[in-house]
């Protein structure tokens, strides 16, 4: 019923007050606030107490697991919404890349035409400009063939539909180093005096460019390396990754949960830096390749060692610490029995971006055979179950009195380690 009234409203609005057809990107926005706020307002009706039928009033149970059902139905519209939103936003960033990438074209004449003033126009501003273009035609073809992951962006996404820092760091420095020599074959091209084109190619020469060069070979190495290890680790179930709905800039320097983390933050910044280094002096010398010194290659080389010693201690495995009767004010103590709630305490059981409603009503509890589903108690801005340390779950009629193992499966699918307790009867 909720998700039929919910789609309702959202069939209401469209091409009235905001068009929701999938196919616009300005509709698949609206849908999916449209959706987000109704959600929030079924969950905080439900923490206040309101909205529950009077079958299921009576029966503290009864009302919980009629909650959660309900608002799982409505987070599952909310995520449909969601990744009709992500597609959309990956299918019009092409353009704006492209609309960048020239901008900065652009931005490059005029600086040049500013800087040329009293100086001249000369042959290196004409092969820097000619690099440009070439650089910018390459990026603007590159994202018309991959329009539909991001244009431009398609090389830096990762599988979990996030922007990849190590990614995004290698590209830039190769990008840098591309035009650098565009810039150097622009020159020969047009040198006509023997000494000058000896000079532009004795500036090739690996005694002059040995600090770019090697830190382009880590940076791009390093790319690939962090790829196999979060692969590796997730096969492994030592780190646990849900897919993002899209990419967003915030990626580069924060975790999947949204949490900026340092490795991920000097990295990029320190990157940046040489980055900018490096420009000036290919601006100041344009008839070799850039001459990073040695001390600020190696800044970068640790800033990167730095990097991937935190992708290896980042996540870890999801952990039972301890499973107890759960009791409410007034309750007597008693051992555990079907049907009571079992309170498991841990850590790990919410993977770093599955904090909304669709992701955690994913979570599954296998006591003994019986898989359950941890229901979803709302409260006023949030959930209080499942959290990241403590869910409850209720002990099945099906489970057999007895020693019997408590697992659970968290929303990434990773497993944790089996917890004995008794049921009695």
């Amino acid at each position: 019923m909720a998700v039929q009234e919910a789609r309702q409203s959202v069939e209401a609005g469209a091409h009235g007050g905001g068009c929701t057809c999938g196919d616009c990107p300005h509709g698949a926005r609206a849908g999916h606030r449209r959706a987000v706020a109704e959600f929030v307002l079924k969950r905080d009706e439900f923490a206040a107490g309101q909205g529950l039928p009077a079958a299921v009033a009576h029966s503290a149970s009864a009302s919980r697991q009629w909650v959660s059902e309900e608002l799982t139905q409505s987070a599952e519209l909310v995520a449909e919404r969601g990744r009709a939103e992500g597609e959309a936003w990956l299918a019009r960033m092409w353009s704006r890349t492209a609309c960048t990438v020239w901008a900065g074209v652009v931005v490059l004449l005029l600086v040049q035409a500013l800087t040329a003033i009293g100086a001249g126009w000369t042959s290196a501003r004409t092969a820097g400009l000619l690099a440009a273009l070439l650089t910018a035609g390459a990026l603007t073809a590159a994202s018309w063939f991959h329009r539909a992951r991001g244009g431009a962006l398609a090389p830096v996404i990762g599988e979990d539909n996030r922007l990849s820092t190590s990614r995004a760091v290698a590209v830039a420095w190769v990008l840098f180093v591309s035009y650098a020599v565009l810039v150097l074959v622009g020159r020969l091209a047009a040198a006509s005096d023997p000494a000058e084109r000896d000079t532009l190619i004795s500036g090739f020469d690996l005694d002059r460019g040995a600090g770019v060069v090697t830190v382009l070979a880590v940076v791009c190495a390093i790319a690939v390396l962090v790829r196999r290890v979060v692969g590796l680790r997730v096969l492994g179930q030592r780190l646990q990754k849900v897919r993002a709905d899209r990419p967003r800039a915030a990626d580069l320097l924060t975790d999947d949960a949204g949490r900026g983390t340092f490795a991920d933050i000097q990295y990029v910044v320190i990157s940046t830096v040489a980055l900018l280094f490096a420009a000036v002096r290919l601006a100041r010398r344009p008839d070799q390749l850039p001459d990073l010194p040695w001390g600020l290659a190696v800044v970068v080389l640790i800033s990167a060692a730095t990097y991937v010693a935190g992708k290896y201690a980042e996540g870890g495995r999801p952990v039972i610490l301890s499973v107890v009767r759960a009791r409410e004010a007034g309750d007597l103590d008693a051992p555990i029995r079907t049907g009571d709630d079992i309170e498991i305490r841990g850590a790990g059981f919410v993977p770093p971006g599955a904090q909304g409603a669709e992701r955690l009503s994913r979570m599954t509890v296998r006591v003994g055979t019986v898989h359950v589903h941890v229901p979803l108690v709302p409260v006023n801005g949030g959930f209080s179950n499942p959290t990241d340390a403590v869910l409850t779950v209720p002990v099945p009629a099906d489970v057999e009195p007895g020693r019997v193992e408590v697992q659970v499966v968290t929303a990434a699918g990773v497993e944790t380690n089996r917890y004995g307790i008794d049921v009695t009867d």
